[in-house]
């Protein structure tokens, strides 16, 4: 019977293999350069130990812990170590970014574009096509671990032996396993992709937010979180290899609890009940606005929570970093002293960096469900009424940038509220506000990438996410891996003043809220001549 429901599985891997022949490759060689030509960087960057000891000196403090994880092997703080430190944790989220997108792409979104049922109707087994994906993803993660443990060892870096580079690469593998079966279990407990979508980065947002309190605070926490359980491996100081096979042992029961929900589940029904309309629509529903808010009204709350406790988390540190700073005479020397800047508020700019660059995610997400709305032929029912273009794509604009806002303002809400609990000297609002809304016009600059690309070449949408990783890598990484200035001023958060360190500059933002303008205008006359594609 069992084997019955897994006919063609071979011949749905290739399918899949096929379709996915591009993007596969992509993401791992992606994955793969972007690893090794960090620990190239770091090895060229800090060939003394004088020069390892300064930079452990900075990661010493809590908000670090809290943003990368705690720092083992501070004390001799060796390449691997440092590589391990300060990208397992980034690479393993990006990792399981991965696997959620190609996990949704291969089930809930085939089954929502009618391509299961075609599917189903040939003789396939019902788990073949689920078992497929998992068999797929599974393959890719392991391919990449082997790229990445074998690529680091190739550099022949004097810290980075073979079994401990196999370590740093299985245990990213061992983190797209657990959210690829993440994602396979809510494809069958949401009733559509975007409930599969979102439901899975919840899991890894919490997961995140979970192991930053818990490194800070309370290390047991931590173990309440697969990454928690991957940054355990203590890759390139202890080695530990039981996270890795702790994390692939909850990866399989979860996959078993998919594979069974995905035989007595009908087709395009799904486990979590979903609410029943109203007899009669809201006076909102009479507006193209007002619908397109309504549809993204669950990923919106969704967000808006996990953006405030992101903020929190940060801001829960900042008492800590205020100690920190106050008995380290070493960063005290290192950072100096700013005029009436503290040190606490000078290590911020950072933290509100990568808040903006977090809180672009869910602004380009509500930009770019156009596109996904255009491919299901739903824009069709716009068009066909007395609706304009610039009329759609504008409500889908204006969701992006009223909720980009409100996602920075909780992020920074959240920030404060925590960090005026825990600090003797709290920050006062008004100064973290404007050290965070003055990112607004980096986050509008992309948003009007997403505009242009929506408007003139819906296939390259993809090349915003693109930007933004690249936005986030050489903004992140730029200071510890001395980048050339210009590689930062490609990307719009590079041209932002970091307040209250830096003087405000009114030209700059002008000219980026110009750039963004100009980006939007291209966008919304392209999509006002181009003809809708399905």
């Amino acid at each position: 019977m069992w084997k019955q429901q897994f006919t063609k599985t071979g011949k749905m891997i290739l399918f899949i293999l096929r379709r996915d022949r591009i993007r596969l490759p992509v993401w791992l060689i992606s994955l793969t350069f972007l690893t090794l030509i960090t620990a190239i960087a770091f090895a060229d960057l800090y060939s003394s130990d004088q020069e390892r000891m300064a930079i452990a000196e900075t990661m010493r403090n809590p908000a670090m812990t809290a943003m990368v994880g705690p720092g083992y092997g501070l004390d001799d703080y060796t390449i691997g170590a440092m590589m391990a430190h300060q990208m397992l944790l980034f690479t393993a989220i990006v990792v399981g970014i991965m696997s959620i997108l190609l996990v949704t792409r291969h089930t809930r979104g085939d089954e929502e574009e009618g391509r299961i049922e075609l599917i189903r109707s040939l003789p396939v087994g019902r788990l073949a096509n689920l078992a497929a994906t998992l068999i797929v993803l599974f393959s890719a993660n392991v391919v990449l671990a082997l790229l990445i443990g074998l690529g680091l060892f190739s550099l022949d870096i004097e810290s980075m032996g073979l079994s401990y580079s196999l370590l740093f690469g299985a245990a990213l593998g061992a983190a797209g396993f657990f959210f690829a079966a993440v994602t396979a279990l809510f494809a069958q407990l949401s009733e559509n992709s975007r409930g599969a979508i979102g439901y899975s980065f919840a899991v890894l947002g919490l997961a995140y937010i979970i192991r930053a309190i818990g490194d800070v605070s309370n290390e047991t926490l931590s173990w309440f979180s697969p990454l928690g359980w991957i940054l355990g491996t203590e890759v390139y100081v202890n080695n530990y290899w039981w996270p890795v096979w702790l994390t692939v042992g909850f990866t399989l029961l979860i996959t078993a609890i998919a594979l069974y929900l995905n035989t007595i589940r009908d087709l395009e029904s799904g486990f979590l009940p979903s609410r029943p309309g109203k007899k009669q629509a809201t006076p909102l529903l009479l507006s193209p606005f007002g619908l397109v808010l309504r549809l993204q009204r669950t990923s919106i709350i969704s967000w808006g929570v996990g953006m405030f406790l992101i903020g929190a988390s940060y801001g829960s540190v900042l008492g800590d970093l205020e100690s920190f700073f106050a008995s380290n005479e070493v960063m005290s020397q290192m950072l100096g002293e700013a005029g009436d800047v503290s040190l606490t508020e000078q290590f911020l700019t950072m933290i509100m960096a990568v808040m903006a660059m977090i809180c672009t995610v869910p602004a380009l997400l509500f930009m770019l469900k156009l596109k996904g709305e255009e491919k299901k032929n739903r824009t069709e029912h716009f068009i066909s009424r007395s609706v304009s273009k610039w009329t759609l794509i504008g409500s889908y604009f204006t969701t992006s940038i009223v909720f980009g806002f409100v996602m920075l303002f909780l992020a920074v809400t959240g920030l404060w509220s925590a960090s005026f609990s825990t600090m003797d000297e709290p920050i006062s609002f008004l100064s973290l506000f404007n050290g965070g809304m003055v990112y607004l016009p980096a986050i509008w600059v992309m948003i009007g990438a997403a505009v242009l690309f929506t408007g003139l070449i819906p296939q390259l949408t993809g090349l915003s996410w693109l930007y933004l990783g690249y936005s986030f890598f050489v903004v992140y990484l730029g200071g510890l891996m001395q980048f050339p200035e210009w590689l930062g001023k490609l990307s719009p958060f590079g041209h932002i003043p970091q307040i209250p360190v830096e003087e405000f500059n009114l030209l700059n933002l002008a000219l980026l809220t110009l750039i963004a303008l100009l980006l939007t205008a291209a966008g919304f006359a392209g999509f006002k001549k181009r003809d809708l594609t399905g």
